[in-house]
């Protein structure tokens, strides 16, 4: 019940608070377009106005029961409603309580002003000034904003708010369209042009709307895009995305309302025409803007609805309802799919330039068939070209994230279960894989263990795959288990791409994403790979104690050169080392070493071993005594030092301290490191 009351005082809300907004820039067109003060005591006008106290208190009321219905969710008490240190508490101490505090401010303002209005004689500069304060709360409600929860920062709210404010002069400027349109015919003058106030009003609004409109959909556009980021699934297979659907489909239906509006019926309103069709043209008018507004009304409850929605990003979709899905990356380099792909696009562009000329032109609905036809033909011989196989699993997330203890354990189970046939690097080429009727890719060098999702290797893992000799395991191993090969897979392809890794950063190129880990020391402290996100490079050392004496003692020593490069060391030991040991070791070193989940860490990053030069694909594969890792503040791998393989590397303190200061002044356009590539 508390969830319906918050979403309709939400509804309320923002409605009464769209309608102030548009309302206000309508009466500012109107008065430019017909002339300064011709408008004062015009029916239509005062009945608007009569509306303004109204919708302010609405305004007001509606963020204070949003605030209480939040209260009650909080504290699973009604009783806290009317408890003033729970409000105090909630206002004063969360995020979301001190944007309300800016919100009911601007709220109270926009009433007083409107009280103003409605007491003053109306002038121009009183609806700009009206219009600001209604813009105000809807600007500040942003910042609670599903765009707003991972970063609150003005770039990632801008197009939001933009969004917002636009579609409130859109939106609610319709019940001051439709209470011109509805004015009594005597009641509008004619100006000297010969066209009515009426043709001269919606005339100017339409003009002012339509890039308007333009902008409220690239903003749209931009905003779902951060949202759903690159999760596009989600639109057909989660709640939030069916109500997004739903909303997108509701505004097209708006747009071609308002089109049809634009091109038709707004031009028929001139006196010069005949009365029979200005009658048809404002009949027209007021049926279809009557609708629109409905419609609006409808599309800002499902907008109302996907703000209490669970955001995109901690949505799991369990099961995938359709038998295929959409794929750019793993289709394009396929033969002739790029080719068909533009052959369709083409197909679709020239139908819809066949279809606006049939428009303009004024061509029946029969003769629009064809490029109708078009259309659809081109999107579907486009999306036919890029559709790959899907299973139910396909979206699913994983259970097990992509860490170092998930990817020791996948090795084990790999080892166990899938070597004899996928061989032991996943090669493809393990002692039963001259037996089997079909022939097994090379988990190391197909594209398509990157290309495919978590999702398709977890189905495959669990019930085999048809018309080959894979099993599955469903019965055989738990759905950690599971998970936990599908992580090691991707670790294994992921391993093979570091093979370009050097100690020299390639500049302004991070695309490999290492496995996150725990790690605790002999101190007790304990810390994440995670930690250093956004803050600090990270110069992962996994050595052997003591063949790697000399180097970590040269760690030691220039230790303060790296902390003032924004470097922090943490070593692993790829060695057991015994109680004494790990003692003297972080007895003497400054730097974090590692005793608690050394081995998970070692046998995860060992995987990046490969370089071009040295592909080791051969056997069980190298275990080097000495490896060294650079990860940058974005969580990428970006460098690598083998020091049996590269010899000179970074033991020249200067060039450490080089790729430290490259690293330091990037600021790359790519989005922190993520689990998987989808």
């Amino acid at each position: 019940m508390v969830e319906v009351v918050a979403a309709f005082a939400r509804w309320l809300q923002i409605a009464a608070n769209f309608i102030l907004l548009g309302s206000c820039i309508f009466l500012i067109i109107a008065e430019i377009s017909v002339g300064k003060n011709t408008l004062n005591e015009k029916p239509w006008i005062e009945k608007l106005q009569r509306l303004f106290p109204w919708l302010a208190a609405c305004v007001s009321l509606g963020l204070v029961v949003i605030m209480a219905c939040t209260l009650v969710q909080i504290t699973g008490n009604t009783d806290s409603i009317w408890q003033l240190d729970k409000w105090l508490s909630i206002v004063t101490d969360t995020r979301a309580g001190q944007i309300w505090i800016l919100r009911i401010v601007f709220s109270i303002l926009l009433l007083i002003l409107i009280l103003y209005l409605h007491r003053t004689s109306k002038s121009i500069w009183l609806y700009n000034i009206c219009a600001i304060a209604a813009a105000l709360p809807l600007i500040a409600g942003t910042f609670a904003s599903h765009m707003a929860l991972e970063a609150l920062t003005f770039a990632a709210v801008l197009p939001y708010a933009i969004h917002v404010v636009l579609a409130g002069v859109w939106l609610g400027a319709l019940p001051g369209f439709l209470l011109l349109v509805y004015e009594k015919e005597e009641s509008i003058s004619l100006k000297a042009s010969g066209n009515s106030e009426l043709s001269l009003i919606l005339g100017s609004f339409s003009s002012v709307i339509f890039p308007m409109m333009l902008l409220i959909i690239l903003t749209g556009v931009v905003v779902s895009d951060h949202i759903f980021n690159g999760y596009y699934a989600a639109l057909i297979a989660t709640p939030y995305g069916w109500l997004l659907s739903s909303k997108i489909f509701l505004l097209g239906i708006i747009l071609l309302i308002a089109a049809r509006v634009r091109s038709e019926w707004l031009p028929a309103l001139n006196h010069n025409k005949q009365m029979s069709d200005n009658l048809t043209s404002k009949e027209n008018l007021r049926k279809w803007v009557g609708i629109e507004f409905l419609l609006a009304l409808i599309l800002l409850l499902l907008a109302t609805l996907l703000t209490n929605s669970v955001p995109v990003k901690d949505l799991n979709i369990e099961e995938w309802p359709l038998p295929f899905r959409f794929s750019i990356a793993t289709t394009w380099n396929l033969p002739n799919v790029a080719l068909q792909v533009w052959i369709g696009l083409i197909i679709v562009f020239v139908a819809v330039v066949l279809f606006l000329w049939g428009r303009f032109h004024r061509w029946k609905i029969k003769q629009l068939i064809i490029p109708i036809l078009l259309i659809l033909v081109g999107a579907l011989l486009a999306l036919q070209a890029i559709a790959i196989r899907a299973y139910p699993e396909t979206y699913r997330k994983p259970v097990e994230s992509f860490n170092a203890v998930s990817i020791a354990n996948g090795a084990k189970l790999f080892s166990e279960n899938c070597a004899e046939c996928h061989g032991i690097q996943g090669k493809g080429n393990g002692i039963k894989s001259r037996t089997l009727s079909t022939k097994l890719p090379d988990l190391l060098m197909e594209p398509h263990t990157l290309e495919h999702t978590p999702g398709d290797f977890y189905h495959w893992i669990t019930n085999g795959m048809v018309s080959t000799d894979m099993p599955g395991y469903g019965e055989r191993l738990s759905n950690e288990d599971r998970w936990d090969l599908v992580n090691f897979i991707h670790a294994l392809s992921r391993g093979y791409q570091s093979r370009i890794l050097s100690p020299t950063v390639i500049p302004d190129k991070a695309f490999i994403q290492p496995p996150v880990f725990f790690y605790g020391t002999k101190d007790g402290n304990n810390g994440a790979l995670q930690d250093f996100r956004d803050n600090k490079t990270v110069l992962l050392v996994v050595f052997s104690w003591p063949l790697s004496q000399t180097r970590i003692d040269q760690l030691k020593t220039i230790y303060s050169q790296l902390a003032e490069q924004n470097i922090t060391v943490i070593a692993v030991p790829s060695n057991e080392l015994d109680d004494a040991t790990k003692k003297f070791l972080s007895n003497k070193f400054p730097f974090a070493i590692v005793t608690q989940g050394a081995s998970e860490i070692v046998a995860s990053y060992v995987l990046s071993r490969r370089t071009i030069y040295y592909p080791d694909i051969i056997g069980r594969g190298t275990d080097y005594d000495h490896m060294e890792f650079l990860i940058d503040r974005y969580g990428y791998l970006r460098a690598r030092w083998i020091p049996s393989i590269d010899e000179k590397g970074w033991n020249d303190v200067n060039l450490l301290n080089q790729q430290a200061i490259l690293l330091n002044r990037e600021k790359l356009k790519v989005s922190p490191a993520k689990e998987y590539v989808q």
